[in-house]
C-alpha cells in the first residue's frame, strides 16, 4: 500500500466532494434540498415548531405520503427535529435543527425569487411556445 502525501490527501478530499462529479456526496445532498417539498417544509417550519397537521395545511397539494417521507428524510439528514409529547392524543411536533436553520435563508431565497419572477417566467414560457 502506498504512503501518500498531505497534498495527495488533501487533493484526494477536495476531489471527493465535488458536486460536478456523479459519485460526489454533496450532489445526493443538493438532490435532497432541491426538492419543492423539501424547500417548502424548511420555509413553513421557519416561524416554529408545527404538528404534522399544520403542515399539511400550509404546504397546499402535498400527499400524506410525500409529506410524512419529507419529513423523515429532513430528520434522518439532521435538518428537522420530531418531538413526541405523550398526551391523548399523542402531540409529534417539527421544528428546525439548527443545520436546517443555516439552510433557510438559502430555501428562503428561492422562494422569495420564484414568487416574484413568476411573470417573468410565464411571459418567457409564452415567447418560447410561439416560436
Amino acid at each position: 500500500m502506498a504512503t501518500q502525501t498531505a497534498a495527495q490527501r488533501r487533493e484526494e478530499a477536495r476531489i471527493a466532494y465535488d458536486a460536478y462529479l456523479a459519485e460526489c456526496p454533496a450532489r445526493q445532498l443538493l438532490d435532497r434540498i432541491s426538492d419543492k417539498w423539501v424547500s417548502l417544509v424548511l420555509n413553513a417550519l421557519a416561524g416554529g415548531p408545527q404538528r404534522y397537521s399544520d403542515l399539511s395545511r400550509v404546504i397546499a397539494g402535498v400527499s400524506q405520503k410525500m409529506l410524512t417521507q419529507t419529513l423523515r428524510n429532513l430528520e434522518r439528514d439532521g435538518l428537522v427535529s420530531r418531538s413526541v409529547t405523550p398526551s391523548v392524543p399523542v402531540r409529534v411536533d417539527y421544528a428546525l435543527t439548527g443545520l436546517g436553520e443555516s439552510l433557510l435563508p438559502v430555501v428562503q431565497a428561492a422562494k422569495a425569487w420564484a414568487e416574484s419572477h413568476i411573470d417573468e417566467i410565464h411571459a418567457a414560457r409564452t415567447a418560447y411556445e410561439h416560436r
